[in-house]
């Protein structure tokens, strides 16, 4: 295993609650499919629904959320610019490799980073000529100890950075990832979802995978696998890693 500098360190208590709720509520958008009313986003954030209105009146003041004529809310046009801001070398490198592999492989094709215990979708390309696909949003997380995405990613790193208790069966899944090179996962993140991922390593850079996500019979993940293996490597390579 290749270790890296500790990035999950547990999150100290917020030095300023209102930011931190305000990026929550960018968070909970980010990750719902659709839009929300205030009382949605009050509920999750279990703050009173004058607190959360305040919140999102000074995100929209920012652009980071617009308000429907219906009153409900949603991510707004600048967080495009914050997210194309994010690694945007990586994003430029991997973006053409993803779209290369998700079509050949018809599925949708995507790109994950590690931070602190979780597995964040950093890009993600949808196959141009596939009927139904399933689709992942950047900026979506999950704990990195289940999907294959997460399985690769603990791959690289030591077990002493590993977030939290590692179940017995993880470990096992693990040493199989690195005896073959990639992982798989089914029904860990979402039901009846399949995925296949493989480490992306590069140097000075958080751990990261290259993965498809798709809801199909089981298909050939050695084939998939060295699909995916090739784009990391190409991804890798433009980055001088």
């Amino acid at each position: 295993m290749t270790s890296h500098a500790p990035t999950n360190a547990s999150p100290a208590a917020p030095a300023s609650q209102t930011l931190s709720r305000g990026i929550r509520i960018l968070e909970i958008l980010a990750q719902t499919r659709g839009d929300l009313s205030i009382d949605d986003v009050a509920h999750q954030l279990d703050v009173h629904r004058s607190i959360a209105y305040r919140l999102l009146r000074t995100l929209e003041d920012h652009g980071l959320v617009v308000r429907h004529l219906s009153g409900r809310v949603a991510l707004g046009p600048a967080t495009a610019a914050l997210a194309a801001g994010v690694a945007p070398d990586l994003q430029a490198v991997a973006r053409p490799e993803l779209t290369a592999a998700a079509d050949e492989l018809g599925m949708t094709c995507f790109l994950s980073v590690f931070h602190r215990s979780e597995c964040i979708t950093l890009v993600s390309v949808e196959p141009r000529d596939a009927i139904a696909t399933m689709a992942q949003r950047p900026g979506t997380r999950h704990p990195v100890t289940v999907g294959a995405p997460g399985k690769v990613i603990l791959s690289l790193i030591s077990p002493a950075e590993w977030p939290g208790a590692v179940s017995d069966g993880l470990r096992a899944e693990l040493r199989e990832v690195d005896a073959r090179g990639f992982a798989t996962s089914h029904d860990e993140v979402i039901s009846s979802v399949q995925s296949v991922a493989v480490p992306l390593a590069v140097r000075d850079r958080s751990p990261a995978a290259v993965a498809v996500v798709y809801v199909a019979p089981v298909r050939n993940a050695e084939a998939i696998a060295a699909r995916l293996t090739r784009a990391a490597a190409a991804i890798r390579n433009a980055l001088g890693g």
